[in-house]
């Protein structure tokens, strides 16, 4: 494949360049994408450079953040001059930006509201292009313990049992639970699934003596608590 890299443009376009002297707010998003990639390639006889690429890919999609919605098998397979280890390379940088910016259990949140839980989880969860079913371990002051994803998949994620849920809170010890999973299509009203699900995790958890303190859908930019709507 004929690549064209970043280093055939003039020394002041370089996006490396231009970060270290202005830092990453000075790069325009296709100049993001061409750092990443750091090679461009060849399209249909013409050749591309790696920001070049990169505005393909913003054109295509609309914005990073629709961008990043994507599966990387989906880009490559979509986008001509994207492979799948471009893709790759792409979904690893927006998979570092999703962690670093959610709150990670380390950090010793303490849940007060709905919020501080879609505060900790909402930028990890909430662009994600599959559900994810995940239990938070609190201890007895609300601290938030440790986690652990139970599953990951399509509409039948969040379909969960008492099992699951509760079979690692025993071993951490947990002093209650936090139901939490994501809502890829952005709609935050609670299924009728969501809803027996819960029900049924909070009457195990009576039993069991380690109450579900919460549910909590991440929707788009947004989040529903089922404790707040009443629903538990």
């Amino acid at each position: 494949m004929d690549y064209v890299a970043l280093k055939d443009r003039n020394a002041d376009e370089q996006p490396r360049e231009k970060l270290l002297a202005r830092g990453p707010a000075a790069l325009s998003d296709a100049e993001l994408i061409g750092l990443i990639f750091g090679t461009g390639t060849r399209v249909g006889g013409r050749s591309l450079s790696a920001v070049e690429l990169g505005q393909v890919l913003i054109r295509a999609y609309g914005s990073l953040a629709k961008l990043a919605r994507r599966e990387a098998a989906q880009v490559a397979k979509a986008t001509k001059g994207v492979g799948p280890a471009k893709a790759a390379q792409l979904a690893a940088a927006f998979e570092i930006g999703r962690r670093v910016e959610a709150a990670p259990p380390e950090a010793r949140v303490t849940v007060r509201s709905p919020a501080d839980v879609a505060a900790a989880y909402g930028p990890r969860l909430r662009d994600l292009p599959r559900e994810v079913f995940v239990v938070v371990h609190l201890s007895t002051a609300n601290v938030i313990q440790s986690e652990h994803t139970l599953t990951t998949g399509g509409l039948a994620a969040s379909i969960v049992e008492p099992r699951q849920v509760f079979q690692r809170a025993i071993l951490e010890n947990a002093a209650s639970v936090i139901c939490l999973h994501n809502h890829p299509s952005g709609n935050p009203e609670p299924s009728r699934e969501d809803v027996a699900i819960t029900k049924q995790l909070c009457e195990a958890g009576a039993v069991l003596g380690i109450p579900v303190h919460d549910h909590v859908i991440i929707a788009g930019r947004g989040y529903t608590s089922l404790k707040e709507r009443g629903l538990m």
